[in-house]
């Protein structure tokens, strides 16, 4: 992906540039203002940037549509580099007793426990992945079936049932998604399989818990009843209140920024893959306008947020752009089945031949694009659990140090 590159190019620029200056002089005295507002500036052009060439890859001059697999693949990696940059700027050669003072000794603490929110969401958003693997199972299903010729009644019986499980498995509420999707997949799972032995569906990431990541945190496919998503963006977005006067110009302003970032993308991510009980999503987050690097993403949430009111209108599954034309294309298909008297006339069978061309370009995207994206989905994961066992070891060391000075 060309993005990729570049963004990585511009975020290896950054960190090497803070890490070299502040070499050169922490063995002196303390990085000063001027070269921290200087990083601070950098940091918001770069996520301005990252953000704006997002908002822009759904025009004319753009391959990328808003809210496909593509576009989610630039949005993590987006994503990832700010993270990087925040960091850079919130760590490299910085004294550790800058921690301990206020606004830090309090924004910190409330970033991190949005980041253990972010875990879950990553959880459930990779389930949800695998849900939309077996919904591109059944619809190539009908694929394969009405690729058939001649095209007979067996052929479109086939057809009709792997359609039908597919927009009913669609079609099931976010508030009950809990106690049926699992089903659901499991049906899935077994369809076109011979003799249709009910496999379990994969689990979703398995990885070696920080110590200090609240201890038992389970990551199968499995959400307790009461666990929501919308509540989790809700609670993520809580106590995230723009720095005022003095704190605006130090280190609380990418504390800010990287929180509202890591809010949007799991909003996103929320809206577009299917996960447990979204309802109302689209009032929970919002981000001032004044500020130039939150334009372009406000930008992308106005956007997303309209295609969200037409969601909950129509109770689609999920606002992937791939998604979407499997279900529109199924209805289409389904609304065939259900009229098909053999033999089916010329112009008839050009219209199926076009929706079924269609339906295969689409499995054929799933197919490729989501493997990749669950890689950077666990890579998202693993970075946020490394980053977070970064900023608590230097908590602790405040923690040492304050109890030695107190002694």
């Amino acid at each position: 992906m060309p993005p990729t590159d570049n963004h990585n190019h511009n975020s290896g620029s950054f960190l090497n540039r803070i890490s070299i200056r502040r070499n050169q002089i922490t063995s002196v005295t303390d990085v000063n203002h001027e070269q921290e507002l200087e990083e601070l500036d950098l940091f918001q052009k770069h996520v301005t940037s990252r953000f704006l060439q997002l908002s822009q890859q759904n025009d004319e001059t753009e391959s990328v549509i808003l809210l496909s697999i593509s576009w989610f693949r630039n949005l993590l990696d987006a994503y990832l580099c700010c993270e990087s940059e925040f960091k850079a700027v919130l760590i490299i050669g910085r004294d550790v007793s800058h921690f301990s003072k206020p606004p830090l000794d309090r924004l910190l603490p409330d970033h991190l426990d949005r980041t253990v929110k972010a875990l879950d969401i990553c959880n459930a958003i990779t389930h949800g992945i695998e849900l939309i693997r077996h919904w591109q199972r059944l619809a190539q299903i009908a694929v394969d079936a009405l690729d058939q010729r001649p095209m007979v009644e067996g052929h479109v019986r086939r057809a009709k049932r792997a359609l039908n499980t597919l927009l009913a498995s669609m079609m099931v509420d976010d508030k009950e998604q809990n106690v049926h999707v699992g089903r659901s997949a499991e049906r899935m799972w077994s369809i076109g399989r011979r003799g249709g032995g009910g496999g379990c569906p994969p689990t979703t990431m398995a990885v070696n818990h920080n110590r200090r990541i609240s201890a038992s945190r389970s990551f199968s496919s499995c959400f307790s009843k009461t666990w929501s998503a919308s509540k989790q963006i809700q609670a993520m977005s809580t106590n995230l209140v723009v720095p005022r006067g003095g704190e605006s110009t130090g280190l609380a302003l990418p504390v800010y920024i990287m929180s509202s970032v890591l809010v949007f993308v799991m909003w996103t991510l929320v809206a577009a893959i299917p996960c447990q009980e979204r309802a109302g999503l689209g009032s929970h987050f919002q981000l001032p306008k004044h500020l130039v690097w939150a334009g372009p993403i406000i930008g992308l949430q106005e956007k997303i947020g309209e295609e969200w009111k037409k969601k909950e209108k129509k109770g689609t599954a999920g606002l992937l752009d791939e998604i979407q034309v499997i279900e529109k294309v199924a209805r289409n298909l389904v609304a065939f089945t259900e009229e098909f008297e053999f033999p089916v006339g010329p112009e008839k069978m050009d219209d199926v031949a076009k929706q079924v061309a269609e339906l295969a370009e689409v499995c054929r995207k799933v197919e490729v694009g989501l493997g990749p994206l669950q890689l950077q989905v666990r890579e998202l994961f693993h970075r946020m659990v490394r980053s977070r066992a970064e900023v608590l070891d230097l908590m602790d060391q405040v923690g040492k140090l304050t109890s030695v000075m107190s002694f």
